[in-house]
């Protein structure tokens, strides 16, 4: 996959196409503010998937199926992932009750910013590996100790007056105390203030932050060819807002799915940790993935939860609960 990796006009192409598409959704299909229903989200999400789907198609036909393989199942991870960032995202809009109207655009612009960083963690990740070997134990080492902490930690409620990047941001920027529409700036009296909106979205930045730290490593665990590891996570990330509305309302329902992601995680850890002694096909570890993925959707419908109330949601804000401060809930 060398080749992949120093084509330049792979990741000319590639860029341009997401640029294209983001350009698109801001500016035909959402260029005046709607709230998204699940319809809507539901057609976005077949669609971001087929693009992925024709995109392995394509590595199929030009690189062979172990490149299409190793990206899919990169893919399957990174989409897995996205969906545990979701139900913190749940949590932020509803604790500052963002308008249904607004949220789209949040959503957005978080977007981008994601996509920055994912660039720059990859780039980072693959300079390390490249130069230091021994990095790769410690990234299994990550992912083994987060998906323990994922699967053993109790549920917690998400708490913003006590959310050190709440906090910190109440201390430097100039506030305004109410929503103004879709807005991030506004001016009263004279003075530049910054919205409520703005502080969610520098939340869903920091959040997706937190959450790269897992499923940068969990990829190379796949794979070390930066575009594929580029690749996957974009599409994954292109594809978070329609299943965020798609899944935000249900989210209860799939109480069980974050044992299922601390299992990938330990997984992909293990396999990093042991890559010296043992080699697992990819299509075996597509499968192991999408079998964990699907028992534990399976599960949760089959056997609903009696307790009402987020409690993924809860449970997943643990891994951010040391930045945007949880607290357990009260009897």
């Amino acid at each position: 996959m060398i080749g992949i990796a120093t084509n330049v006009w792979f990741w000319v192409v590639f860029i341009a196409f997401v640029l294209a598409m983001l350009a698109l959704d801001l500016g035909v299909f959402h260029r005046k503010l709607h709230v998204v229903h699940p319809k809507e989200a539901s057609m976005w999400v077949t669609v971001w998937v087929a693009l992925a789907l024709a995109f392995a198609a394509g590595l199929y036909f030009f690189y062979g199926h172990h490149v299409a393989l190793t990206f899919l199942t990169g893919y399957v991870i990174e989409e897995s992932l996205s969906i545990d960032n979701i139900f913190v995202m749940v949590l932020i809009f509803e604790y500052f009750k963002v308008p249904a109207i607004c949220q789209h655009r949040v959503l957005f612009y978080g977007i981008l910013g994601a996509l920055v960083m994912r660039g720059l963690f990859i780039g980072l990740g693959t300079v390390l590996l490249s130069r230091f070997q021994w990095v790769i134990y410690i990234f299994g080492a990550m992912l083994i100790v987060t998906g323990i902490r994922m699967a053993l930690k109790q549920d917690e409620e998400f708490e913003g007056e006590r959310n050190p990047v709440v906090r910190a941001a109440r201390r430097v920027l100039p506030l305004s105390e109410d929503f103004h529409g879709k807005h991030f700036f506004v001016i009263e009296k004279g003075r530049r203030l910054f919205t409520p909106l703005f502080l969610v979205l520098v939340l869903v930045e920091v959040t997706d932050l937190v959450f790269a730290i897992d499923s940068i490593p969990a990829i190379f665990g796949v794979t070390r060819d930066p575009f594929i590891v580029f690749t996957s996570n974009i599409f994954a990330i292109l594809g978070l807002r329609s299943l965020y509305f798609l899944l935000a309302a249900v989210v209860d329902r799939f109480y069980l799915l974050k044992y299922g992601i601390a299992v990938i995680l330990m997984f992909v850890g293990a396999k990093m940790l042991g890559e010296q002694w043992f080699h697992l096909d990819i299509l075996w570890s597509l499968v192991v993935i999408v079998g964990v993925l699907g028992l534990s959707i399976g599960a949760s419908l089959i056997w609903p939860q009696r307790e009402k109330g987020p409690r993924f949601a809860r449970a997943t804000a643990e891994k951010t609960g040391s930045m945007f401060g949880t607290r357990a809930p009260r009897d």
